[in-house]
């Protein structure tokens, strides 16, 4: 049997990053301007341009998936990762992208990794209507190692106040639609890395690019009273669940209701637990839908249920 592998083993503490969120708090709070709306900590920042508009923007990185992506010459698919997860932050408000924003750094520049990286966020954008209006390319030996590379973004969108998704409708008896991952997407790679070291790896099981979830969204809402959505990233399905409900409210999900990806198989044949996996990876479900209950069709994937309490608990445990 396999040794058991954690990301805090690997060098990653998930209580560490809620720590600092908590510890920036009343400093963040200590710039707050009138038009500022929503609370710290959500997966997209909103400003309120006039009565009608807000902008939601969201900041983030590919983070240690680029290690092996650049292993594997895949680094455009990391940047299709970038864009693709700075969009799906900003969605979760229901706000349409308008730009991007890009930052590239390094030991030394290699021009064609940074083509490659900006590229690959270029084909997710054209696709999302998504303009990248510019960005910073920064060559930094000092703070990067011989031969990495850094890749992070900021999306801006747009949203009517009227058209806008922040949790406040939800109700207990409402249904949690999922919409399924390609795989790991960029999250827990610190874990993985320690699983492949130096040696062989197959990418096609391992770096497939983070879907980007506006068209299903937009489809979703055509047709029904979405409620709440949530970008599955690091601390797995029921951490960022429990980000999208309001007090009073949390969910319980079925993890037998989809059919995981094959990676997840392997990283369980490695070693990596199922409440370590549950607690890292998102499983297979790269997004998350709160719709009321009577606008749900057999289309749908449920994977959930809102009730009264805290948290996400799994119906299995």
């Amino acid at each position: 049997m396999a040794e058991e592998r954690t990301y805090a083993a690997a060098g990653v503490s998930l209580a560490t990053a809620d720590a600092v969120v908590e510890r920036l708090r009343a400093a963040v709070a200590a710039t707050v301007t009138p038009g500022v709306r929503g609370a710290f900590g959500a997966f997209a920042g909103l400003y309120a341009l006039d009565g009608r508009r807000l902008l939601a923007a969201s900041t983030d990185s590919v983070g240690s998936k680029l290690v092996l992506a650049r292993r594997a010459g895949k680094l455009r698919w990391c940047g299709g990762d970038l864009a693709a997860h700075c969009i799906n932050d900003v969605l979760t408000t229901g706000a349409e992208p308008l730009f991007l924003l890009d930052y590239v750094a390094a030991n030394e520049i290699a021009p064609e990794q940074v083509a490659d990286l900006v590229e690959g966020a270029a084909g997710v954008c054209r696709s999302a209507g998504c303009a990248i209006l510019g960005g910073e390319t920064a060559e930094l030996p000092g703070i990067y190692r011989e031969g990495e590379i850094d890749f992070c973004g900021t999306c801006v969108g747009l949203v009517d106040a009227d058209r806008l998704i922040d949790g406040s409708t939800v109700e207990a008896g409402d249904a949690v639609v999922g919409l399924p991952s390609a795989g790991i997407d960029a999250n827990g790679f610190s874990l993985v890395r320690s699983i492949v070291g130096d040696g062989p790896f197959d990418a096609e099981l391992l770096l497939p690019p983070t879907r980007l979830y506006l068209d299903p969204v937009r489809a979703l809402r055509e047709r029904a009273d979405v409620r709440a959505l949530a970008h599955v990233t690091g601390g797995g399905i029921a951490g960022n669940l429990a980000r999208a409900l309001p007090d009073g409210l949390g969910a319980v999900v079925d993890p037998a209701a989809w059919q995981r990806p094959p990676v997840f198989a392997w990283l369980a044949e490695q070693g990596v637990g199922e409440d370590e996996l549950r607690r890292v990876f998102n499983v297979g479900i790269g997004y998350c839908a709160v719709v009321a209950a009577a606008d749900v069709t057999a289309a749908d994937l449920v994977i959930g249920r809102v009730e009264p309490g805290r948290g996400v608990s799994w119906a299995d445990a």
